[in-house]
């Protein structure tokens, strides 16, 4: 794409580089399960979600929390509910889903995602856009949580 404005071409390639970075700290096995999203969205003629950081944050929150419980929850005691920990760790939205899930390895979480309906309902859903993914491993265990959302719309990004 050929952009004729200098700035709005100097706009694209720092955003570029940013996505770029922000997916670089990623480890692999969230890059392995964003991938994995991506393809079955493909799959299904969906578009494919845009990596979040501010979700990806809050993903890793939850996941550390799940790891050291070692066990999988939504929410545990005393932690805050999902739109909570989305909007603390900078996202604004207008619709939020999550999954979790505790395996050996990515491949079976993402697996696991699949044949369950309302995961898979929250992977193939059409109106999230951004997605944000945490996994940590503990004592051989993977625990991961896929946050989505539909990216709230600003002034900012509305043509004039």
């Amino acid at each position: 794409m050929r952009f004729r404005h200098p700035l709005l071409s100097s706009l694209v390639v720092c955003l570029t580089l940013f996505v770029g970075q922000a997916q670089e700290y990623a480890s692999r096995s969230e890059r392995e399960l964003f991938a994995a999203v991506n393809r079955e969205r493909g799959a299904q003629g969906l578009p494919t979600l845009r990596w979040n950081s501010a979700l990806a944050d809050a993903a890793r929150r939850h996941a550390q929390i799940m790891a050291a419980h070692q066990s999988i929850s939504h929410q545990f005691p005393g932690e805050p509910s999902l739109p909570v920990r989305v909007s603390r760790a900078g996202a604004s939205y207008m619709a939020l889903a999550e999954n979790v899930a505790e395996a050996p390895n990515p491949v079976e979480i993402h697996s696991l995602w699949m044949h369950s309906p309302g995961h898979r309902a929250n992977i193939l859903d059409r109106n999230m856009d951004s997605i944000g993914i945490a996994v940590i491993e503990r004592n051989g265990e993977f625990y991961a949580v896929e946050d989505f959302s539909k990216a709230k719309i600003t002034s900012a990004y509305l043509a004039p």
